[in-house]
């Protein structure tokens, strides 16, 4: 049986590859993408989306619970404040469909703006530091605990 994985990206991801590659890393999100993509079962894909609009990636955390589609979350910047953002996804959990934070960068060692998240609290997991292996981290463990 075949199944999807939502990986859903904030704001200012879609500028990945030219936005502070000393931070980001030098890959695009199509080239994460497509990391992502070959790397996967047969029986598994991902949709991979970014978005610079908050209202809309809480639309696509709806779609997900409806859905029951697991979510990999890089909510970049909204991380910090969004709490449209943090009450889409406590839905998820509500639901059991598991959840994981990721970011490229450790925000931990950061400014200390970015040390907060309102979204790990209702996140199954959080993954963060490991570059775009961050991503294939998450999607390992989605794999894993598939039931």
């Amino acid at each position: 049986m075949s199944w999807s994985i939502l990986v859903l990206n904030g704001p200012n991801l879609g500028r990945l590859g030219s936005r502070e590659p000393e931070i980001y890393g030098s890959q695009t999100l199509a080239d994460i993408g497509a990391e992502l993509e070959a790397a996967l079962p047969d029986e598994v894909s991902i949709e991979l989306r970014q978005t610079d609009d908050e209202g809309e990636l809480v639309g696509w955390l709806h779609e997900a619970v409806d859905r029951g589609t697991p979510v990999v979350l890089n909510p970049a910047a909204f991380t910090h404040y969004s709490y449209a953002l943090r009450d889409a996804a406590a839905l998820l959990k509500q639901a059991g469909v598991p959840l994981v934070e990721v970011h490229l960068s450790n925000p931990h060692a950061r400014e200390a703006f970015r040390h907060t998240s309102v979204i790990s609290g209702v996140a199954s997991g959080v993954i963060a530091g490991f570059g775009t292996e961050s991503y294939r981290l998450a999607i390992d463990w989605l794999l894993r605990t598939r039931s």
